[in-house]
């Protein structure tokens, strides 16, 4: 049950498998198991209290991820999960398609290891031999081609990022044009109502008006219909997507409930951007009489997640161009397209996917999500569009680059000229990441950790967090805990893993400006010196010859310890074996001996390997053996042969 806890956190959103809260907990218990476990109904039993070791185990050694819930909360969520888990393991329609069929085959008496007779299971069911609920399996079927099963595929972490504080975003958020726009608009349809055309449209005049009012700057244009005003056509709909007005008897009214809205430009701006989403016909070009409707139009309430994903945490303004060539290539995706089609027809619809993204980031511009400026693109937008060494990947082949060859090709070209650059605002990056976190994704945000415990915060830094932003993270906690590295050093001593005890180290000596001289100081060290010397060793600060008669068997002994949790014994055994043969169990008896600090370590490995090395050892000598010299029998009473 323990395993199937970290499969679930394993196999999900961010798989972090530390960090659990109220909605991860229904999500193992009452979907995760009914959803893929097969087993007897009073190991299913176990499963709430099974995580509730799990959870006090990870608070108690220092490992749970303090983004997550309290004990206190976890403890709760898993009482009220567990009310409902009974009926959730009952309710056949929860279990996934592969379950149905296990727990079918063993109904009817098969043993899944045998390969036969899983066979012969199969022929039964399409003979019709085996008898199942059919009407489950239809449901199942449906909720499977629906995507109504929990979301497990993994997204991409990102970055640590900063925000402003809270009054500065809520002042840029009063700043906002369209914030500003929609605050006015319902002011102007007023309690009576404006009348629309049969259409459904304002009438021409009031249309100009309201472009007066709001400042759209369309007054007087030459047009025959409202809806040849774009900006005020843009803003009548974001109102309406967000719940500012309606439509009621061929009027446009003002929505009551909506007031207190609008005298918080903060929960305004928060509404228009999650309206923003369902704004894709409003945005994009619209069909004429010759074409199609813009291919953007059709996928926007996902393209436009993925875009401002992408956008997320980057260090430099990122290139349009380059957001083009990818939303192009996911629209193309979405289609089927002709391939009798001509290349100047796909040309036009690409030029028009383009144009319309620039229009998208026009309006979350005059939103205050997106920022937009002109300049050449950071080198970093096409360090990998062609093979080389790429800092932070690695080497990068012609099959690793991120897009076709021809796409990387034209892209180098564009972006070797100046071009419209976007980069997301700190409203933007606010409401992206909220986003994020509703998504089940894992976004840290700088200063989140200032009231974590040491030892998680040095394991969430050693594990989510740059170089970087672990420097400012800690930096932070500093601050707000007095500037005493102790307890984090502390933290260390007590971990009970000791590669997770290293990375931790590793990350403090790194994030510290002067944390390489204090991680040299921590040699002599009791707990830490063996993570010290071995850290000293592997950047090159020591060699083998400096180390001392009392260190070289604390380095051994720090060596098999890790080993012994990255592989298990039996890497264990098998490195001892080829470096030290015969000698590996005093080899071990060495290590034993050496007053390592990690003692519960030890103890693992003299049960986990020195103990069945001596019983194979000591099986091995009890076969009978010619004795030295001799010809014949065992006894050694033998003709003795001449020298």
């Amino acid at each position: 049950m323990l395993a199937a806890a970290l499969n679930a956190r394993h196999h999900s959103r961010d798989g972090r498998l530390a960090c659990w809260d109220a909605r991860q907990v229904r999500r193992f218990l009452l979907e995760w198991i009914p959803r893929h476990l097969v087993a007897e109904r009073e190991v299913l039993d176990t499963a709430p209290e099974s995580l509730l070791t799990l959870l006090r185990y990870l608070t108690a050694s220092g490992l749970r991820d303090p983004r997550g819930a309290s004990l206190t909360e976890l403890e709760v969520a898993v009482a009220k999960a567990a009310a409902e888990y009974p009926a959730a393991l009952a309710d056949p329609a929860r279990q996934g398609l592969g379950k149905f069929w296990t727990q079918t085959a063993l109904d009817n008496g098969v043993v899944l290891d045998d390969e036969r007779a899983v066979a012969r299971f199969r022929r039964d069911i399409d003979a019709g031999r085996i008898r199942f609920d059919a009407d489950v399996l239809d449901r199942l079927l449906e909720a499977e081609f629906a995507g109504a099963g929990p979301d497990d595929e993994r997204a991409f972490p990102q970055c640590p990022v900063a925000l402003p504080p809270a009054a500065e975003l809520a002042a840029e958020a009063a700043r906002s044009e369209i914030v500003r726009q929609l605050a006015a608009l319902p002011g102007w349809v007023g309690t009576d109502g404006r009348p629309l055309t049969k259409t459904g449209n304002l009438r021409l005049a009031d249309a100009r008006e309201l472009a007066e009012l709001l400042g759209t700057g369309e007054r007087d244009l030459r047009v025959r219909s409202s809806t040849e005003l774009p900006r005020v056509s843009l803003l009548l709909a974001w109102a309406k997507k967000a719940g500012l007005v309606r439509v009621r008897k061929e009027r446009l009214v003002p929505v009551a409930k909506a007031a207190p809205l609008l005298r918080d430009p903060e929960k305004l701006w928060r509404r228009a951007f999650e309206a923003a989403f369902e704004l894709g016909v409003a945005i994009c070009a619209p069909a004429s009489g010759w074409s199609r409707p813009s291919m953007l139009v059709t996928a926007f309430d996902e393209l436009l997640p993925d875009v401002l994903n992408t956008m997320y945490s980057l260090p430099a303004p990122i290139p349009v161009a380059r957001l083009q060539e990818t939303v192009w290539l996911a629209c193309q995706a979405y289609f089927l397209l002709d391939p009798e089609e001509n290349g100047f027809r796909q040309d036009i619809w690409r030029r028009r996917v383009d144009k319309d993204l620039l229009t998208v980031f026009d309006a979350l511009s005059r939103l205050g999500a997106v920022e937009t400026s002109h300049g050449v693109a950071d080198e970093l937008y096409s360090s990998d569009l062609r093979p080389g060494v790429v800092e932070g990947i690695g080497e990068l082949t012609e099959d690793g680059l991120p897009l076709p060859p021809e796409a990387c090709a034209r892209l180098l070209s564009r972006l070797a000229e100046p071009g419209p650059l976007v980069r997301l605002t700190p409203l933007g990056t606010r409401a992206v990441r909220e986003r994020l976190l509703a998504d089940g994704r894992d976004a840290p945000l700088l200063g989140e950790l200032a009231d974590a415990e040491p030892g998680e915060l040095l394991g969430t830094l050693a594990q989510h967090y740059t170089r970087e932003t672990a420097a400012a993270e800690l930096e932070g906690w500093l601050a707000a805990h007095g500037g005493d590295i102790e307890p984090l050093l502390d933290a260390v001593r007590a971990c009970p893993f000791r590669t997770r005890a290293s990375a931790m180290l590793s990350t403090l000596a790194e994030a510290l400006p002067d944390g390489r001289s204090t991680q040299a100081r921590l040699r002599r060290d009791p707990a830490l010196g063996p993570l010290v010397l071995t850290a000293l060793l592997e950047a090159g600060e020591l060699s083998p010859e400096d180390l001392t008669a009392d260190e070289h068997p604390l380095l051994l002994s720090e060596s098999l310890i890790i080993l012994l949790e990255l592989g298990g014994p039996e890497a264990v055994v098998e490195q001892l074996r080829e470096s030290a043969g015969g000698n590996a169990s005093e080899l071990v008896a060495e290590v034993l001996d050496s007053g390592h600090p990690a003692r519960a370590a030890l103890e693992e490995l003299r049960v986990l390997v020195y103990e069945p090395m001596l019983a194979t050892s000591a099986r091995l000598r009890l076969v009978p053996s010619p004795a030295p010299g001799s010809r014949g029998r065992p006894s050694g009473r033998g003709r003795k042969r001449r020298h």
